[in-house]
């Protein structure tokens, strides 16, 4: 069967590494990608249409344009950015996410990707070995959203048959794209200051324990996922995705192993300490491993090693992305970007 692919929030971080692995494994001209503006750039034979999630017009002319048979739905406010703009939070991730549920049921498209997060546990979940059922109590905005879009996306696969498919993300980490408005996002930003200013400040303590993961094995576990048979599949609210746990101490360290001089320090009185506090500080992802034989294949001294290595080699991208972000946190207004940082 040929697959049409249509990814809304495209230009973000898990967005733009998923559409080339999408692209490759199905060619250019079946993968269409989506935002509210167009990307930097795009490569010839690249199919790109502007679009809002919250116009549910205008994302149903886009729907019976390209006739997809699968959606990725990434278009979300983070964590952090949810906390400063909890109504916008609220609208773009609910409301998106409904909007692209009843087109789906109204136009017979049945396969979707939704990305859940960590956040939706809370202070009284678990934090050692967090399992697939727990206490679920998120205090973030974007927690309380990604919980209630695991029961909405639960509800329409049994109530109306859609084969929605999704995976709590931990925080993902990439040299593509500078970080945009997440808690985790110190573990992206140290290795950009540290090639930048060979120091850095994080903003979480030096004992926080969370879980991250490679991008590459990000995109490998989504693409996994959509591929897997949907008797195999027993969890339809999102599954647990086990990355590697570490604290900003043990990074440092790593990466004081390959930049020698590089410094270390840390921040008081971020609000972003709360949230990370009431996150896991690692997770148990065995039906993920049982349900499409999931394994991890990036640890902290090959994430390390594979940030710093592409980091150099694409030196000017990344200086340019560095001063993007720097601009934009000047900028008033929320990050409405398409990131998966948590």
């Amino acid at each position: 069967m040929k697959e049409t692919i249509i990814i809304l929030g495209a230009n973000g971080q898990i967005g733009s590494e998923l559409a080339l692995a999408l692209r490759n494994k199905f060619g250019k001209e079946n993968v269409i990608t989506s935002d509210i503006r167009p990307p930097q750039q795009l490569e010839e034979g690249d199919i790109f249409e502007t679009a809002n999630v919250l116009d549910k017009n205008l994302l149903k002319e886009l729907f019976l344009k390209y006739k997809p048979t699968q959606i990725y739905l990434l278009a979300a406010m983070l964590s952090a950015t949810g906390e400063q703009y909890p109504q916008k939070a609220w609208d773009l991730n609910m409301n998106g996410l409904l909007n692209v549920l009843d087109l789906a049921v109204e136009l017979g498209i049945k396969k979707i990707f939704w990305p859940s997060s960590i956040a939706v546990f809370g202070p009284h979940s678990p934090k050692i070995d967090t399992p697939q059922y727990c206490v679920m109590d998120p205090n973030s905005i974007y927690g309380i959203s990604k919980l209630s879009g695991e029961r909405l996306v639960e509800y329409y696969h049994a109530k109306y048959g859609l084969d929605i498919r999704s995976i709590r993300y931990p925080g993902i980490i990439s040299w593509k794209t500078a970080p945009g408005g997440g808690t985790t996002d110190y573990a992206v930003h140290i290795f950009f200051e540290a090639l930048a200013k060979g120091a850095y400040t994080s903003f979480l303590s030096e004992n926080t324990a969370l879980p991250m993961m490679y991008m590459d094995d990000a995109v490998r576990a989504t693409i996994e996922l959509m591929d897997a048979p949907a008797e195999n599949l027993t969890i339809r609210s999102s599954y647990n995705l086990a990355g590697i746990s570490f604290t900003p101490t043990e990074i440092a360290q790593e990466i004081k192993k390959i930049l020698p001089n590089f410094d270390m320090s840390y921040a008081d009185g971020d609000p972003r300490q709360a949230i990370a506090d009431s996150w896991p500080k690692s997770i148990n992802d065995e039906y993920a491993q049982k349900d499409w034989n999931w394994k991890l294949e990036y640890n902290l001294e090959d994430l390390t090693r594979e940030m710093i290595e592409n980091l150099k080699t694409n030196k000017q991208q990344w200086v340019e992305l560095l001063n993007l972000e720097r601009k934009e946190n000047l900028s008033a207004g929320p990050k409405w970007r398409s990131n998966s940082h948590v």
